[in-house]
């Protein structure tokens, strides 16, 4: 019985792995416009199951624990105003070489769902994640390309 539930739960791990990967892979020319549409995606969905300090919390302890690894990511607690929420992760992300930015928010994305999934269980984050980057999110992003 426990060898199957952990198949269960890897499954569950590398569907939200996976969804992380194809996301970040899809729009590789605009990397952190891409990066903070998909950042805004999720914070409207978890802000309204948890709350806007919930996610503050949980976003700033994401960044704290990515910063042993990418020591140049800031722990600025995201803004309350929608348009300006991440300024601080794209002033960051925009700093560096295209291939480290990608990098740093793949783990940061990964760490944050990481920590998400084991306060509301896999299954859930992966459905939020879902709803989040559905694939109207590509759409979104690419409009928002050619205003750039």
């Amino acid at each position: 019985m426990a060898s199957g539930y952990c198949s269960v739960m890897e499954t569950r791990d590398l569907q939200r792995l996976q969804i992380i990967e194809r996301l970040i892979g899809q729009q590789p020319q605009h990397r952190v416009y891409a990066a903070i549409s998909m950042w805004e995606q999720l914070a409207k969905q978890i802000i309204s199951i948890i709350g806007e300090e919930g996610f503050n919390s949980l976003y700033a302890r994401s960044v704290a624990l990515t910063q042993a690894t990418f020591p140049w990511l800031e722990a600025g607690t995201p803004s309350s105003l929608p348009d300006n929420r991440f300024a601080d992760l794209k002033t960051n992300l925009e700093a560096q070489m295209p291939a480290q930015a990608n990098s740093a928010n793949k783990q940061l994305l990964i760490i944050f769902t990481d920590i998400l999934a084991t306060l509301i269980g896999e299954g859930l984050t992966t459905r939020i994640l879902d709803s989040a980057w559905s694939n109207d999110l590509a759409e979104r992003a690419t409009k928002g390309f050619i205003h750039e």
